[in-house]
């Protein structure tokens, strides 16, 4: 093989510029753009929350206690480590406005706050107010959103508790928002020392406090880190710096990053069946070429080396156009795109999004283009020369088969690796994979039904719909790279589609099915009798669900720290609901164990979630550390049990004996299970006597998870339309591939008597005919898709959703006809005696 002679070849065919490979850059450069621009957007907002990790977290560190203000001893030591200390306390509450026609009342996550409040950053308020002077006395600001759904203006004033405060101005938004994570009330601040009188912070009350740190600028985190858990472990401190400010936020931008980049990959895939039809088309149109190059001599290596360096230049000129466009698209679109985000992003040129969205297009394009290729050196010159009615497939040696597979098997594991989340890179992979075989299968299955129709007795009269189906199972059709490319991209549509409409229906109909009215907290023993007398003896009511609750952080498994036992377990983030009962509560499931005795007062004893147990690897034995109110609190399992977290109501992982909490300050929380038409009177009374609880209405935060579904669904049916884009453009570049010969097959039709709308129908059917095959195999993939990610990753149940199928085939059938017809008008126009005198 001759390089020079290769490298010459390609130089001076790449001078005909670059005409047959429009479709192979347009497809090569969408699905780069589509995974730089994604990565771009991701690292941006990863950067952002590192470059401002202070302000997000409100503080350098902060340490946070659960039903308690710090200890003397505690707050000494962090006014010893830090220049300045700010308190603020976290809690739920009702917000009520009393007015003579009726009194209005809303859930709200307050937030007291000292003088110090916010140490970085500033509250941006309308009016535009200094933060210490709306607050001062009883004022307090509150989130828009709440002061229009209460009716209120800046000047008015509403309740928390038992207290009267005055809204002094509306909070547009604070620094240290995203730093909560998810709250299901927006907030109202006001000074911790305001809150005296109002009735909301007793004993047993479920409350955080955060104690938020100005640090030298020397100081060193990780080993204050280990200082403060070596120092305080006993005591349910739990710390968190400006390292990890908004670690949900930081892992939902990962994840859902990390799945956009699969949702591209899959339109790379697309775009690789558009570039490997492009290169097939492209040299089909040299085959007198590469006849006369094998005729004068030139090896087969050589040619195939020429026309590879021609794909590899214009595969590195679409990457680098994708690359273009992934970077400057989050630059252009920054400003709109952090208006929609809770956190500041970091919106800059990032070479690592880049390269690694050019590794893919790589891989992708030698991935799609070396079976093609092969072609050239695999078939004989004579063979060629009588390539008329297409031409001669001829397998792949080995030596390109080996490294077909190789370039997959590279894909993957660059997917898998650089994704963050290689059993969803896998998953993903496999998927994909899976719908390309299906669809191969489907396009011959097409083929095979259509040459069968074609000869069908059923057709006989019906000549248009005959040519299409004789035009469709014929040889050297389009079949194949319509089905591949449609396919794949409505494949990855439906999916979404139905994963969309399984969530919204389990929530708008599964759970509220069976779900409670409300979620109570924090009632006091004292007030357990009067609020028991009012809902169980209330008609509307069926059912009410009552336990004792305190929080308690896992600390230690058999003695040992409990990250290092059990890993990053949900469990163990945070801290965790702790109930205590003699006997099982109703409807216990035991599957394993047995329950202590009811008068049982020996040493601490638990039952422990059956599935989270078995999730971090515990037995029955295993003696577990608990922190409830900084006490060590270590019981032994003696029982796992079910508990159903989806049906909204009260489960604990975690159940003790009563002797094992005795003396513990706490409150109780209840589910009421009414009617809709009982819910109002009972949250009015209820609040009324008991201004301190707070009552969640589980409609409202089902709608609320709605909304966060909503808003990742529509992020990941965007990825899904770019992959659909890709595909369309690939649906393109087979019907102005086809042009051609549709010159032709018009010219004989009308030869031997066609008009032009019986020439037209057979055209139009022709594509219909496609389209909806494609639809049908999307339907179907997309439907294992759907069920996959609802049973193995959602954990839920599925059901087939007719509607959105019904929208995926019809959008194929459209999608091929428009696409047909486009190229079926210069064919139609056309005068029959010029095309087949060109082709003598």
């Amino acid at each position: 093989m001759n390089m020079r002679v290769a490298a010459r070849i390609a130089r001076r065919e790449l001078r005909g510029g670059l005409r047959g490979f429009r479709v192979f850059l347009a497809c090569l450069a969408l699905g780069v753009a589509a995974i730089a621009a994604v990565g771009s957007v991701r690292v941006s907002i990863e950067d952002g929350l590192k470059a401002n990790g202070a302000v997000i977290l409100g503080g350098d560190a902060q340490v946070t206690f659960t039903y308690r203000f710090a200890e003397p001893a505690e707050r000494a030591w962090m006014n010893g480590i830090a220049d300045q200390v700010s308190e603020v306390v976290d809690f739920r509450s009702m917000a009520v406005v009393e007015r003579a026609e009726a009194t209005e009342r809303a859930l709200t996550q307050v937030k007291g706050v000292d003088d110090l409040y916010p140490l970085y950053g500033s509250v941006m308020l309308a009016p535009d107010l200094p933060i210490a002077q709306a607050l001062a006395g009883d004022q307090a600001v509150m989130a828009r959103v709440l002061a229009d759904r209460l009716g209120l203006s800046v000047g008015d004033q509403f309740k928390l508790g038992v207290k009267a405060f005055t809204l002094s101005a509306i909070l547009e938004r604070a620094p240290d928002d995203a730093g909560g994570g998810f709250s299901l009330g927006p907030p109202t601040i006001v000074r911790t020392d305001a809150l005296d009188g109002a009735g909301l912070i007793e004993p047993g009350t479920l409350f955080d406090t955060h104690y938020r740190m100005i640090l030298p600028a020397n100081a060193d985190l990780v080993a204050l880190e280990a200082e403060a858990k070596d120092k305080f472990s006993d005591t349910g401190m739990r710390w968190r710096d400006s390292r990890n400010a908004a670690p949900g936020m930081t892992r939902f931008v990962e994840r859902i990053g990390a799945f956009l980049v699969l949702v591209g990959l899959a339109g790379l895939a697309v775009g690789g069946v558009g570039v490997s039809a492009a290169v097939r088309a492209y040299l089909d149109g040299k085959t007198a070429v590469i006849a006369t190059l094998k005729t004068l001599g030139a090896e087969g290596r050589t040619i195939f080396t020429a026309y590879l360096m021609q794909v590899g230049a214009l595969a590195g000129l679409g990457i680098v156009i994708g690359l273009a466009i992934g970077a400057l698209a989050p630059l252009i679109l920054g400003p709109v795109i952090e208006a929609q985000l809770p956190v500041p992003a970091d919106f800059a040129f990032h070479a690592g999004p880049l390269a690694e969205a050019a590794l893919y297009g790589v891989l992708t394009a030698l991935l799609f283009t070396l079976w093609p290729l092969a072609r050239t050196g695999e078939v004989r010159a004579a063979a060629l020369f009588r390539d008329a009615a297409g031409p001669e497939r001829a397998m792949p040696g080995a030596t390109v088969l080996i490294a077909i597979v190789a370039l997959a098997v590279a894909l993957i594991g660059a997917a898998a690796v650089l994704s963050g989340v290689p059993k969803l890179a896998l998953s993903a992979a496999g998927g994909i994979i899976g719908a390309l075989f299906l669809l191969v299968l489907a396009a011959r299955a097409v083929r095979w039904l259509a040459r069968r129709g074609a000869r069908a007795k059923a057709v006989r009269g019906h000549t248009a719909l005959r040519l299409a189906l004789g035009a469709v199972g014929g040889p050297g059709g389009e079949a194949t790279s319509v089905v591949l490319s449609l396919g794949l991209g409505l494949s990855v549509l439906a999916a979404v589609g139905q994963i969309d409409a399984n969530l919204k229906s389990a929530i708008a109909e599964e759970l509220p099915s069976v779900a409670p009215s409300y979620f109570v907290v924090d009632i006091q023993p004292d007030q357990l009798p009067g609020y028991l007398d009012r809902v169980e003896n209330d008609p509307g009511v069926s059912k009410v669900q009552v336990a004792p609750m305190l929080r308690g952080v896992i600390t230690q498994i058999n003695g040992k720290p409990a990250a290092e036992v059990a890993g990053p377990h949900w469990v163990l983030r945070g801290d965790r609901g702790v109930t205590y009962s003699a006997t099982p509560p109703e409807d216990t499931v035991i599957t394993e164990g047995e329950w202590w005795p009811e008068d049982y007062a020996g040493p601490p004893v638990m039952s422990f979630a059956d599935e989270e147990a078995r999730e971090m690897g515990l037995k029955l034995g295993d003696d577990v550390t608990v922190n409830i109110l900084g006490r060590e609190v270590t019981a032994k399992i003696t029982s796992f049990r079910v508990v159903d977290f989806s049906t909204a109501g009260i489960g604990f992982v975690l159940s003790m004996n009563p002797a094992a909490l005795r003396g513990a300050p706490h409150s109780a929380i209840s589910t009421i299970y009414a009617d809709e038409a009982a819910e109002a009177a009972l949250l009015r009374d209820l609040a009324s006597a008991y201004p301190n609880i707070t009552a969640i209405r589980v409609r409202d935060a089902i709608d609320r998870v709605s909304e966060v579904l909503t808003g990742l669904a529509a992020a990941i049916t965007y990825g899904a339309m770019a992959t659909l884009v890709t595909g369309l453009f690939v649906l393109i570049g087979a019907a102005a591939a086809g042009e051609r010969a549709r010159v032709f097959e018009a010219a004989v039709l009308k030869t031997i008597g066609a008009v032009r709308g019986q020439v037209l129908t057979y055209f139009a059917l022709r594509s219909a005919i496609l389209g909806a095959a494609a639809g049908v195999v999307a339907v179907l993939t997309g439907a294992i898709a759907g069920w996959a990610v609802m049973t193995f990753v959602m954990e839920g149940t599925y059901r087939f959703e007719p509607m959105s199928a019904l929208f995926i085939i019809s959008g194929g059938i459209f999608a091929t006809l428009i696409a047909g017809l486009a190229f079926a008008l210069r064919p139609l126009g056309n005068r029959p005696a010029q095309v087949l005198r060109a082709r003598e």
